[in-house]
């Protein structure tokens, strides 16, 4: 199984026959084996020196399946042709943790008569509006399964729970997008009033800002809602599917809607069920944030920490109960976009990916 590359360290990528090694600079600490392999990180073309050789990561070019740059870092363009011509995306983050943008190859699964169908689906206000129903439906169900788990661990938020479900019903009589878009904020805004109950004061939200966080949870938040959207846009990538071309929200200039429509389904269970955990767990704490510019943002070594969980998580296997056999957290990803795929060309009736256990 191909993996992902978490790029910290800065370092030199440099590519050889069908292996590319990673070389870290010699000023900086170099730490042994085991550690490097979880925080490997990127920097190209640097006036840095590079380490003696024997210090290399070997990175065979069938084991890269993208790349997470997460610090400043410079490249050439010989880097971007390496990922291209091996379906590389790359997505990257600043020096504080905020996603900045993806490099997306250029896309080698084309399908021209899918991509007619998803722009004619889109096109047709009924049935954009019922596979954004679907989203919204996915979503809510999977966060107010969060919330079930916590309540009947003496965590008590039935009063939300109540919320959501009253407000989960009028998802289906929504009129048009502007609506179903005000219900799921509102959906949103009661969900969050619950972390302060599962999380303890120590954690308190007030109201959901992100530009800038405006507390160490919404840094906490919003990074790991990117790195869902940016799991998300690797594994369309993976599919015939076209990224720009979305149905919750808006299609606009230099972003990929699609990557957020079908995120909205997998933050509760791959973003916040990793929040709770590392935050009652002690794994990421109040001191592990730092509040500069205005916003607050997460220190390195605690975002390491929580990528290192985040893709243990996406490498985990549980056994799919329809298809009878198990698959991956980041496969289960792709099976939604597959299911999506059967909708828009008329196969089967899209059902969003709902949390079974």
């Amino acid at each position: 199984m191909k993996r992902q590359y978490y790029i910290f360290t800065p370092g030199k990528l440099k590519r050889k026959d069908n292996t590319v090694f990673f070389i870290p600079f010699n000023n900086i600490e170099y730490q042994d084996d085991e550690n490097v392999q979880n925080d490997i990180l990127l920097s190209i073309d640097s006036d840095m020196n590079e380490t003696v050789p024997s210090d290399k990561i070997v990175l065979p070019i069938q084991d890269v399946d993208s790349f997470y740059i997460m610090t400043e870092s410079s490249f050439n363009t010989r880097f971007l042709e390496f990922c291209s011509k091996n379906n590389i995306p790359i997505h990257f983050f600043n020096r504080y943790g905020f996603y900045t943008g993806s490099y997306y190859p250029k896309e080698y699964l084309l399908s021209g008569s899918l991509l007619v169908k998803q722009v004619k689906t889109y096109s047709n206000p009924g049935k954009r509006l019922q596979i954004a129903k679907f989203f919204i439906e996915g979503a809510t169900y999977n966060l107010t399964k969060n919330l079930k788990y916590y309540n009947n661990r003496e965590k008590d938020v039935q009063a939300q729970i109540n919320t959501i479900e009253e407000l989960y019903a009028d998802i289906s009589n929504s009129a048009d997008i502007e609506e179903l878009m005000g219900i799921e904020g509102n959906i949103r805004k009661v969900y969050y009033t619950a972390f302060e109950t599962i999380l303890g004061d120590e954690f308190q939200l007030i109201a959901r800002k992100y530009n800038p966080p405006s507390n160490p949870l919404n840094a906490l938040i919003s990074f790991a809602n990117t790195l869902v959207y940016t799991a998300v846009l690797s594994e369309i990538y993976r599919t015939q599917l076209n990224p720009t071309i979305s149905f919750l929200h808006e299609p606009g200039e230099r972003r990929f809607s699609l990557a957020l429509d079908i995120a909205e389904i997998f933050k509760p269970l791959y973003a916040d069920r990793l929040i709770f955990k590392m935050i009652n767990n002690k794994q990421i704490q109040v001191k592990d944030f730092q509040n500069e510019l205005n916003g607050f943002y997460l220190k390195e070594k605690a975002r390491k920490e929580f990528v290192q969980e985040f893709d243990s998580k996406l490498k985990t296997v549980i056994k799919h109960r329809k298809l009878n056999r198990e698959v991956s957290y980041r496969r289960i990803i792709r099976l939604e976009c597959y299911k999506l795929i059967k909708h828009i060309i008329g196969d089967s009736e899209y059902e969003p990916f709902k949390i079974w256990w």
